[in-house]
């Protein structure tokens, strides 16, 4: 191929490669954005909560110690994960018991660790990590005062800011507000503050309900915990690390996360 033969090649192909890689790069920033408000009101909360040892505060996971959840296998026609894990609901109520977290988040993180454990045998994700996000993204959807309800879901609704570039990266409209309730800018929303362009990818259905719905806190923790799991191994504490920061682009998000998880993990073991 001569020179003149190459610049004859039209140039749309590169450009619309470009604007690809441009989109994606946006909506990366703006889950990282999203989560920012949230994240300065939990680490309030987990500077005056969380046990925070050497472990924690670089980062290392300890979710091989932490006490492993019981599974439960489900009943034909019981709504749970779609593998037919759970969580026992005994042991999840002695570990919200010592740990703080409400019963039914111990549930839904436990169940999802349970399912991936699965699902990816290597990927080494325990409970505590997922209940290390859930505290740090909403209180475990208690965010502003709310509770979470039997169901799932928080009362009321946890919405972020509008993504409409004033504050953030501007992400327009992905879901026509089904989820975030904003049909012209999206949101982060629930308990683990997925953003509706991220769930459209990572979005699943783990309480069997039919519906893949990032408000209700079994399906957000199940999408989490694969998208942790993206990551690889998660086992030592390089790939501890990297795994929650793909989650969240910060390095104080990760300490944060850290501290927390390893709190849970040591209250749980009594």
């Amino acid at each position: 191929m001569d020179v003149g033969e190459f610049r004859r090649r039209p140039i749309w192909p590169w450009l619309a490669t470009l604007v690809v890689l441009g989109a994606g790069t946006l909506v990366l920033v703006a889950q990282a954005q999203a989560h920012a408000a949230a994240q300065e009101e939990a680490q309030r909360r987990v500077s005056a909560t969380a046990e925070v040892s050497v472990a924690a505060a670089s980062g290392i996971d300890v979710a091989g110690s932490a006490p492993a959840p019981v599974i439960v296998e489900a009943a034909a026609g019981e709504a749970v994960v779609p593998a037919g894990v759970a969580a026992d609901p005994a042991w999840a109520a002695a570990t919200a018991g010592r740990t703080g977290v409400p019963e039914r988040a111990v549930r839904a993180y436990a169940s999802a660790a349970l399912t991936v454990q699965r699902e990816q045998p290597a990927c080494g994700l325990g409970w505590n990590t997922l209940a290390g996000l859930g505290a740090v993204e909403s209180g475990h959807g208690t965010h502003s005062g709310g509770a979470l309800r039997p169901d799932g879901y928080p009362d009321p609704p946890i919405r972020g800011i509008a993504l409409d570039g004033s504050a953030s990266a501007a992400i327009a409209d992905t879901d026509g507000g089904r989820f975030d309730g904003d049909a012209r800018w999206d949101r982060a929303v629930g308990p683990l503050q997925f953003i509706p362009a991220t769930w459209e990818r990572w979005g699943a259905d783990a309480n069997g309900d039919g519906v893949a719905d990032p408000n209700q806190i079994d399906d957000a923790a199940l999408a989490a915990a694969r998208y942790l799991c993206a990551s690889g191994e998660m086992t030592d504490a390089a790939g501890w690390r990297r795994a929650v920061y793909s989650y969240n682009h910060l390095d104080s998000y990760v300490d944060a996360v850290a501290a927390t998880a390893n709190a849970y993990a040591a209250r749980a073991a009594g």
